[in-house]
Order: structure tokens, then sequence, then C-alpha cells
């Protein structure tokens, strides 16, 4: 198995490196990894680009984290008040995520009609008439911060200005601008102030929250069955959402690896040794990313949701379980690739059928006479004796070509 793996290797080396089994020269090679490096760039820049096709979850439905986090989470009493003026001070927030879905026609995918409907009704919030409400409601709100300021510098005062006038000092003396008295009076004052700008503002905070447009918005906050419509198309999209990216980037990179696997077989066959060693380069960059691709599916996948399902029912929630199923079927996996391209892809057998039927080197593919013992180019031997009969047969062919028994494959 070992002695296979490197001699696999080996060739996946020699293939890199070499034209017509000749070294190319280290600038070339250069050369070479340089161009690979650009390329394997690009297509990791086409692959994020084209993942971005269809909309995510968070593009389709919007409105769904402002819905949840914002709002439903918020269990504090003035979470309605909070919220409408949220919408109301900030009223970009919002719809610079629904309604950027508006002009996104040429992605796949659509926004929520409801969070369109949520849009809507968030924009319409922010009217004029609110927004008046709203900086009345920020006026007075400063206004309570600066005198509330103000009682507390003025309440140090008069703590120090008391104690002066028990031990007696001298009005004249004292440090502080403001007598006991009228440091008192001002506090109090002030406390009127502060208690009649809260009343001022508990009516504002009415005023915004019984207007149409915030009555209207509130009210499909408070619908369960739209949320529950939203809730469930972003869970739905959030499962399939990986495969989609993975099938798009398949979409992306298939072509790819099906044109320079049939340009490499063909400068193979017709001696195209530059071709042949470029188009290798290039099978095996875009081999890379999709390996990648199906790597990182089978981390976020919804066979992974699915594993997570099952082992929260069956484990009460034992998640740590699911990296060691990954630890298990990961290399299981790839080592199904690489039987996939040794049985398949680069079947030995398969191509020395080929090239025998085409009277070419085993090895080389170079064209060579028929009853060649050895190709001239590159010094292979074409035959090896049958452990059955004793004649000459074609290497890595499953039969003898004299007595029809089988014939190991030796590599």
């Amino acid at each position: 198995m070992l002695s296979r793996l490197r001699r696999t290797i080996g060739r996946f080396f020699s293939k890199s490196r070499k034209v017509n089994h000749e070294p190319i020269n280290k600038v070339s090679l250069i050369v070479i990894i340089v161009v690979d490096l650009f390329i394997l760039g690009n297509v990791f820049a086409g692959l994020d680009d084209i993942s971005r096709w269809p909309l995510s979850p968070a593009e389709a439905y919007p409105c769904h984290i402002s819905w949840e986090r914002e709002y439903r989470e918020n269990s504090s009493p003035t979470k309605d008040y909070d919220f409408l003026l949220s919408r109301v001070t900030v009223p970009d927030d919002l719809p610079n995520l629904a309604f950027e879905g508006r002009e996104r026609t040429s992605r796949i995918g659509k926004v929520s009609e409801v969070c369109e409907t949520y849009a809507e009704t968030a924009e319409a919030v922010a009217s004029a008439e609110n927004r008046a409400i709203a900086k009345r409601i920020n006026d007075t709100e400063a206004e309570i911060i600066s005198f509330t300021s103000k009682n507390s510098t003025i309440r140090q005062q008069y703590d120090s200005t008391l104690l002066e006038e028990i031990a007696g000092q001298p009005r004249e003396q004292s440090i502080n601008a403001v007598e006991a008295a009228q440091a008192r009076a001002e506090i109090e004052a002030n406390d009127r102030a502060i208690a009649q700008r809260e009343a001022i503002l508990e009516t504002l905070k009415s005023e915004l929250i019984e207007t149409p447009a915030s009555q209207a918005l509130l009210a499909l906050l408070n619908n369960e069955q739209e949320f529950q419509k939203v809730d469930d198309g972003y869970n739905r999209a959030a499962f399939w959402y990986p495969s989609i990216q993975l099938f798009f980037q398949g979409l992306f990179l298939l072509p790819l690896v099906v044109i320079t696997s049939l340009i490499h077989r063909f400068a193979q066959r017709k001696n195209y040794g530059y071709v042949a060693l470029i188009s290798w380069h290039l099978l095996v960059i875009f081999c890379i990313p999709l390996l990648w691709k199906i790597f990182e599916f089978l981390q976020v996948g919804f066979l992974v949701e699915l594993i997570l399902d099952l082992i929260e029912v069956l484990l009460g929630g034992l998640r740590f379980l699911l990296n060691y199923l990954q630890i298990l079927i990961i290399p299981v996996i790839g080592f199904g690739i690489i039987k996939f391209f040794q049985k398949v892809v680069f079947n030995t057998r398969l191509q020395a059928a080929n090239r025998v039927q085409n009277m070419r080197c085993i090895r080389c593919a170079k064209k060579i006479r028929k009853h060649d013992i050895h190709c001239p180019h590159c010094s292979y031997a074409q035959y090896h004796e049958c452990h059955s009969c004793h004649n000459l047969t074609y290497q890595h062919l499953p039969h003898c070509k004299h007595c029809g028994a089988d014939q190991p494959l030796n590599l």
C-alpha cells in the first residue's frame, strides 16, 4: 500500500514538472507555479462570486433579525416605544436591508413578501409627523439631563455650604458661590422642571405609539402568524443555503475540470507535451477548490444539520460527538474520492487498453511499432511474462493474450 502511494505521488510530481518525460528547466517551472497561483486565486474569486449569486437567508428574509432580536426578545416595559423610536431616528437602518432586494434582479431568489410589507410599514413610521415627535422627545430628554446635571452640581455645593453655616464660618470665607437656602430653592425649582418635562415626555411617547403608522407596525410585529412565516422561511433557507452554494460552485468548477481533463488526454494521445503539462496543472488547480468545497460542505451542509438534529434527539444534545463523526467520515470520503480517481479517471488498465489499441507506449503514450518490446522513447517494457503460460503479454491488461489467464496489475 505504501509503495503504491509512493509511486502514485511520484507519477503526480513527474507529470507536474516533465515534458515528454524530460524535466523542464527551473525558470519555466517557476513561471508555471506563478501562473498556477494566479489561476488558483481567480478560481477562488470566481467561486466566491458565484456563491453570492443566490440570495443568502439574511438577504431573502432581511426583517428576521430585527423582528426577532430587537423586538420579540426585548422584554422591557417600553419595548414598543424603544423600537418605534429607533425606526424613526434611524430610518435608513431597516430599508437598506429589504429594499436592496428590489434592485437584485440579476440574482437568484426573492425577498420575502412579509419582509417587504414589514419594510414599507417601518418606512411609514419615519413620517414627518413622527420625526417631529421624535425631535421633541430628544429635546425633552436633553433638558431633563441638563436639569439633573445642574442639581448634581448644586447638591455638592449645598452640602458644603450647609456644613459651613453649621460651623459658623463667615459667608465671605465660603468656597461656594451659592448660599444653602438659595441652593435648596434652585434644586426644588429644577425638580419641578424635571417632573414637568417627564410628564411631557410620557405624553410624547403616547403620541408616537398612537400614530396610525406606529399602530400598523406594532400590529404587524405582534402578528404571530406572519412572524412564523418569516421564521420558518429563514430557517429553511439557512438549512439549504450551503447546499445551494455548493451546487453553484460545482457548476462553476465541473466544466473546467471536464474540459481540462479532455484536453490533457488529447494532448497525451497526440504527444503535445507542453499542452499536456499545462492542462495537467490546470486540472490539479481546478480539483483543489472542488475538494475543498466538498469538505467545507461536510462541515456546514444539510447533512451535518440532519446529523445534529439526530444527535439532539438520541443523545440529549451531545453535539461534540459530531466532531468524532466527522473525524471518522471525512477520511473515509477522502479515501473514496482517491479510489474513484484511481479506478475511473486515472485507471491504469483503461489507459493501457486505449494505448495498446492505438499502438502507443503504455507509459508515455508515444507512437511505437506493433512488436516493439521496449518503447524507443522512454525505454518502458511493453510486455511481461504471463504467470500461467509464460508467454509475453501486454503490461497492465487484465488477461493474457495467449491463454486468457488473469494478470495481476503491476504498477
